[in-house]
């Protein structure tokens, strides 16, 4: 059994024994205790004896405060205590960085692009993936903070949809257009956690007015439809494809583009196809001898 797992099982926090200690040698206790709570054990409940009380101000300070809403509106439900780590708000601290660095570098060319809904009805491709995945955020985000306000699931869908963004490369104009709406989406639905930062990077992408006046985005029931999906090809078990087929097709359709592919071609061709395993939507293994 590992040290921690032990201390959690017996309900033991390092932080018992290793504060008296550390007093004891007078060390600067409260940094090397957070250190040894995180990587060794179970942190300890805060107590002024333990002299491991976290100052919110102090935190504010250091951090931000809007670092310190979305750290502890993230690190558990409402209904739940946590246990406040170093390493935690550190987290909060780097993906509110990042969302920062990543707007103001595109922020020069997103200030230029303006768009309409109607302007985004035909996307193909990874344009149309991502700004599904956007409103599937939206659509998420509702749902998590209709049901008895969840907002650590909710900031969970909010940095991975950040996460997309930030892995999309737009070419185009159509789609920088699918990045803006992104992006305002995404400062939208975090601005009531984190308003400071949201209302900076707002105004830096060219709107106008404060974000705190702006309706809340409802998502685009049509964005929401898949009408193609991308699903691994196996040959025998093995992954060696992946081809893009209409949503919901049949077997017999599915095979067919399956066959054309040509790395699947050199797995099947000359070969007695014995058998075929489709899962709608997910995969399709071809068994050949």
């Amino acid at each position: 059994m590992k040290i921690k797992d032990f201390l959690k099982e017996n309900q033991i926090s390092v932080g018992d024994n290793a504060y008296l200690l550390l007093e004891k040698i007078g060390t600067q206790y409260e940094r090397v205790l957070r250190k040894i709570e995180n990587e060794i054990g179970e942190s300890a409940k805060m107590s002024k004896s333990k002299g491991n009380v976290v100052d919110p101000e102090e935190a504010v300070e250091r951090y931000g405060a809007d670092t310190v809403r979305l750290y502890i509106l993230f690190a558990a439900p409402p209904d739940q205590d946590f246990e406040w780590t170093e390493e935690g708000i550190r987290g909060a601290y780097r993906f509110l960085t990042r969302l920062w660095n990543f707007v103001l570098d595109r922020a020069d060319r997103l200030r230029d692009i303006d768009y309409r809904r109607e302007d985004l009805k035909n996307l193909q491709g990874k344009a149309r993936d991502i700004r599904r995945r956007v409103h599937e955020t939206v659509k998420g985000f509702l749902e998590d903070m209709e049901r008895n306000f969840q907002f650590n699931t909710a900031i969970a869908k909010i940095m991975k949809l950040f996460n997309d963004l930030a892995n999309f490369d737009p070419k185009g104009d159509e789609d920088w257009k699918v990045l803006k709406e992104g992006v305002e989406t995404l400062l939208l639905l975090l601005a009531p956690i984190t308003p400071h930062i949201c209302e900076e990077l707002w105004q830096e992408i060219g709107k106008e007015g404060l974000i705190s006046e702006e309706n809340f985005p409802e998502p685009d029931l049509e964005a929401l439809k898949v009408e193609e999906v991308e699903i691994p090809v196996q040959v025998n078990g093995k992954v060696r494809a992946r081809v893009r087929v209409p949503f919901g097709a049949d077997e017999e359709t599915v095979k067919e583009v399956a066959l054309r592919n040509e790395r699947v071609r050199a797995y099947t061709e000359g070969k007695e196809i014995r058998k075929v395993v489709y899962v709608p939507n997910k995969l399709i293994n071809i068994v050949v001898s």
